[in-house]
C-alpha cells in the first residue's frame, strides 16, 4: 500500500518522518496536526474537482471516513456554466483585437464602416467585429504601364508606350474616396495622354517633343487624381517609346530623316552667315571709320588753309608789292621744284656747257626713268645742240667759261 493512500498503515510519511503515528490508529482520518510537509496532490488535484462541479451546480465529492452526510451537494445554478463562456469568448475578443502597423505602413480605423482616425506604426488595439483597420503602404513606389495606339492633331495615328511611378500620399483618401485606385489611375492617365497627344503634331511627338510630351501628361495627371481626391501623388512620368504604325514605319523613317536633314542644311547655312556677316560688317565699319577719317583731314586742311589765307590777306594789305613778289617767287618754287628739267638762257655769241644734273642729282652714275626716257626719245631742243656743235668747232674755246643762268 503507498504511504500516502487514506485509511493505509503505512507511516513511512517522506515529509513527516513518522509523525502520524500519535493519535488515533486510524491514519487517514486521525489528526494532522503535526504535519508541517506539503499538501498531497491527489488531495489538491481532489479539491480543484469539487471547487469546479460546485461552479457548475454539481455534487461534491463523499468523503468516505466521516460516516455523516449521505447526501447530495448544492443545488445546481443554471446560469454558471453560459456565464464562464462568455468570460471565455470575451478573453479571446480581446486578445484578438491586438495588431502591428509597420514601418511603411498607416492603418485607417473605420468604425461600424465611419472613418475613425488614421493610426501611425507601433502596436494598437481596437475592438475586433467593431473597428475594421486598413492597412495602406505609403512607402512603396507603385508603376503603371500603358500602350496606346491615338490620333495626333495633324490626324496621323501614333502608338505611344507610357509608364507613371506614383506613391499614396493620403491613406484616408486612397481607402475612402475611390472604390479602386488602380482602375482610377489608370483611365485618368489613359484620357491624360489621350488629350495631349490629340493636341501635338506626330513630327513633335517622335522627335524632340516627348519631353515636353511627359511634362504635360504628368500635371494634367496629377491635377485629375486631386481633382478626384485619390491621396495619389506622381512621381515620374516615362515616355517609353513612340513610334508610327507598323504598316508605315519606313515611310516615316524616311520623312524624319529628310527633316534631319533639312535641319542640318539651315544649321550649315546658318553657321556659314554667322561667320561671314560679322567680317562684312567690321569691313563696312573700317569704311566708314575711313571716310570720317579722311572728312576731318580735308576740313582740317581747309581750315588751315583758310587760316593761311586770312593771315596773308592781312599782311597783302600792309605791302601788296613785297607780299606780292613773295607769293610768285614761292609759287615758281613749288613748281620747278618738283621737275627734273632744266631752263638756260645762253646769249647768241657764248658758248654752253651742257652739265647733266639730272644724273648728278642721282648720284652721278644712275638715270632717272624720266631722264631715260628723255634719252631714248631725244626729247633735246635743236637749237641746243647746234649751239653745242658750234662750241666745239670754234677755236680758242678751251680758255673761255661757260655761262649758265636759271630762268625764272
Amino acid at each position: 500500500m503507498a504511504w500516502n493512500e487514506p485509511g493505509g498503515g503505512n507511516q513511512h510519511d517522506p515529509w513527516s518522518g513518522g509523525g502520524r503515528r500519535g493519535g488515533g490508529g486510524n491514519g487517514g482520518g486521525g489528526n494532522r496536526g503535526g504535519n508541517q510537509g506539503p499538501p498531497d496532490l491527489d488531495e489538491a488535484l481532489k479539491k480543484f474537482q469539487d471547487k469546479l462541479n460546485s461552479m457548475l451546480g454539481g455534487r461534491g465529492s463523499r468523503r468516505g471516513g466521516s460516516g455523516g452526510k449521505g447526501g447530495g451537494g448544492k443545488p445546481r445554478n443554471a446560469f454558471t456554466l453560459p456565464g464562464l463562456l462568455i468570460i471565455v469568448a470575451l478573453a479571446i475578443w480581446a486578445a484578438t483585437g491586438f495588431y502591428l502597423v509597420d514601418q511603411s505602413e498607416r492603418g485607417v480605423v473605420l468604425r461600424f464602416g465611419k472613418f475613425q482616425e488614421v493610426v501611425n506604426p507601433g502596436l494598437h488595439w481596437n475592438p475586433p467585429l467593431i473597428d475594421d483597420v486598413r492597412m495602406v503602404n505609403v512607402t512603396r513606389v507603385r508603376s503603371l504601364t500603358q500602350t496606346q495606339s491615338m490620333l495626333t492633331r495633324d490626324e496621323n495615328i501614333v502608338e505611344v508606350e507610357i509608364s507613371a511611378q506614383y506613391q499614396v500620399a493620403d491613406p484616408r483618401d486612397f481607402v475612402l474616396n475611390v472604390r479602386n485606385p488602380q482602375l482610377s489611375i489608370e483611365n485618368a492617365l489613359d484620357s491624360a495622354l489621350r488629350h495631349v497627344v490629340g493636341g501635338t503634331d506626330m513630327i513633335d511627338i517622335l522627335t524632340s517633343g516627348r519631353e515636353i510630351l511627359g511634362s504635360s501628361v504628368q500635371s494634367r495627371l496629377q491635377s485629375y487624381q486631386d481633382s478626384y481626391g485619390t491621396g495619389i501623388l506622381l512621381q515620374t512620368i516615362n515616355i517609353e517609346s513612340t513610334s508610327a504604325p507598323a504598316q508605315v514605319i519606313d515611310a516615316f523613317d524616311d520623312v524624319i530623316r529628310a527633316r534631319e536633314d533639312r535641319q542640318r542644311t539651315i544649321n550649315q547655312g546658318m553657321a556659314y552667315a554667322n561667320g561671314l556677316i560679322p567680317e562684312a560688317q567690321g569691313q563696312a565699319q573700317r569704311l566708314v571709320e575711313q571716310g570720317q577719317g579722311y572728312r576731318e583731314s580735308v576740313v582740317a586742311e581747309a581750315r588751315g588753309q583758310a587760316n593761311r589765307f586770312t593771315a596773308l590777306l592781312a599782311q597783302y594789305q600792309n605791302s601788296p608789292t613785297i607780299m606780292r613778289e613773295r607769293l610768285y617767287l614761292d609759287t615758281i618754287a613749288e613748281i620747278f621744284g618738283s621737275t627734273p628739267k632744266v631752263l638756260v638762257d645762253v646769249a647768241d655769241d657764248s658758248p654752253l656747257m651742257y652739265l647733266p644734273l639730272d644724273q648728278m642729282g642721282n648720284g652721278g652714275g644712275e638715270r632717272t626713268a624720266d631722264a631715260e626716257r628723255r634719252g631714248e626719245e631725244g626729247e633735246l631742243d635743236p637749237r641746243v645742240l647746234e649751239r653745242l656743235r658750234g662750241s666745239q668747232s670754234s677755236t680758242g674755246s678751251t680758255n673761255s667759261s661757260g655761262i649758265r643762268r636759271e630762268g625764272r
